[in-house]
């Protein structure tokens, strides 16, 4: 089992040196892969009677391309996960363009983790359509995953036309590997017909496991071989001790996942400095599983 880092995004400062020496921070300890959350703009609560988003305006969130720019530079190892990019509130040439730069200027450490999202607001300022984003997501997987895998690429579909072009540099990864967050049983289904891997929204219980075993039971219904779907869990440092981490590990790594992150964000951590003793920690916890 792959172990990775969750990016503090909304409480790691605005400070370029911090952010530098987390991830060196996350590499050095030996972690696998740093994952960031996306989240474009953020809305004014105060102003939303009825709003229940989990994060506002005052919520910092780093743009995830151009963070992995540079973190491409900084970083060696460390491969770089988006958990997720809300893909249809964006454009899909300029994703799969964006994706490609960050894959060259790693040497090809992406993995584009993608979703629909839930914040219509967003939807809104990006000019994109909120109500039939799950259908035109699948559209845009089938439209990068070509513009990778090609030099010149002719496409017409119901929300995509390309004809004769390309992007250039191709990336490393030929397709990059795309995984997918979310639980609704088409996000299962989506991730059983064409993803890489799942970001699964569960604790590792009864409950986690029959998500899994559906969203295997899908692939086995497409014909996939269920080992090449990977499956990433989180656990949250601001939940229970140091053996209670191990536990929650071992029980992910029982149910077959193959990638697990630590979360540090709303755990009380004051400095970068204190995300990075945490992580520290963690790994010591960890160790050997």
């Amino acid at each position: 089992m792959k172990i990775g880092v969750t990016f503090p995004q909304t409480e790691i400062g605005s400070d370029p040196a911090a952010v530098r020496d987390y991830a060196q921070a996350a590499e050095g300890l030996g972690y696998d892969h740093l994952i960031v959350f996306d989240h474009v703009l953020g809305a004014n609560a105060g102003s939303r009677t009825d709003w229940r988003g989990a994060y506002r305006h005052t919520d910092m969130f780093y743009e995830p391309f151009v963070l992995f720019g540079y973190l491409a530079e900084v970083t060696k190892r460390l491969e770089l996960v988006t958990a997720v990019i809300i893909l249809p509130q964006r454009q899909t040439a300029l994703v799969a363009k964006q994706a490609a730069t960050i894959d060259v200027l790693s040497g090809g450490r992406l993995r584009l983790g993608v979703g629909i999202g839930w914040n219509d607001v967003e939807y809104e300022a990006l000019g994109e359509n909120f109500h039939d984003r799950g259908r035109r997501s699948e559209e845009q997987i089938e439209v990068m995953r070509a513009l990778w895998t090609n030099e010149l690429v002719t496409y017409e579909g119901r929300w995509h036309k390309i004809t004769d072009a390309g992007i250039n540099p191709l990336p490393v990864q030929r397709p990059i590997p795309i995984w997918f967050g979310g639980g609704a049983d088409p996000l299962l289904r989506r991730v059983a017909r064409m993803g890489d891997g799942w970001f699964p929204q569960v604790r590792p219980d009864e409950n986690g496991r029959a998500h899994i075993e559906k969203m295997w039971e899908y692939a086995r219904l497409e014909g996939r071989d269920l080992s090449s779907i990977g499956i990433e869990s989180r656990v949250s440092i601001g939940r229970g001790t140091p053996d209670d981490w191990a536990v929650q590990v071992a029980a992910w790594k029982d149910l077959g996942a193959t990638h697990v992150s630590v979360n540090t964000m709303n755990a009380g951590l004051e400095s970068p400095q204190a995300h990075i003793d945490a992580i520290g920690r963690f790994k010591e916890a960890v160790a050997g599983l």
